[in-house]
């Protein structure tokens, strides 16, 4: 019996697949919203933890580390995640945390299911839809720190309070909103984020 921890911040969307993966006799399912999934897995220790990339609470970013490495119980459950090519952005995100398994959001439930048999054994599997988001996820401008700041500044943080969380000069800090808005092609730092956000980047 595979036993799979279905994630994802819609609770209709959910249960309906959740519903669905339950008529697969060889698939024991729970299900659970972003929020409540690392406690989940440290409770139940699924073999799978089948994800939506999409996170209210993280502005676009998903935290996998919560459900297949930091705070995940030993052996940590191996990761599938349900993506779009059209947010490359999470899909390098994903591939970093060491996602097994990419089902495009856009398929039908059955590769949903045959993409959680192959990650149970340990066998990598990705849609061939997802092809074209994982060769612009390798063209992402942005750097570590570019995207430090970034994340700061989708929150609100001002300049000098980014430089604070960062230990940067107010300087640096403006130097690098310069950059991310040259490479992001945007016009301001608003439309940076916004670009960025689209992009699945943060």
């Amino acid at each position: 019996m595979i036993r799979v921890l279905l994630v994802h911040d819609a609770c209709l969307v959910r249960r309906v697949l959740g519903e669905w993966l339950r008529r697969e006799p060889d698939i024991e399912v729970y299900d659970s919203p972003w929020r409540s999934a690392p406690g989940r897995v440290r409770s139940l220790r699924p073999d799978v933890c089948a994800a939506d990339l999409e996170c209210i609470d993280s502005y676009g970013i998903p935290p996998l580390a919560d459900l297949c490495g930091r705070g995940a119980c030993p052996p940590p459950p191996r990761l599938l995640v349900l993506a779009s090519a059209n947010r490359p952005g999470l899909l390098r995100r994903a591939a970093e945390a060491g996602a097994l398994g990419y089902v495009d959001k856009e398929g039908s439930p059955e590769r949903l299911v045959f993409g959680i048999r192959r990650v149970a054994e340990g066998e990598r599997f990705v849609d061939d839809s997802l092809g074209f988001g994982f060769l612009k996820a390798a063209e992402m401008p942005l750097t570590r720190r570019e995207l430090s700041v970034l994340t700061l500044a989708a929150e609100g943080a001002s300049v000098a309070e980014i430089a604070g969380s960062l230990h940067l000069s107010h300087g640096t800090v403006r130097n690098y909103m310069a950059s991310i808005t040259r490479k992001t092609g945007a016009r301001n730092r608003i439309d940076a984020i916004r670009i960025s956000q689209g992009e699945g980047w943060l």
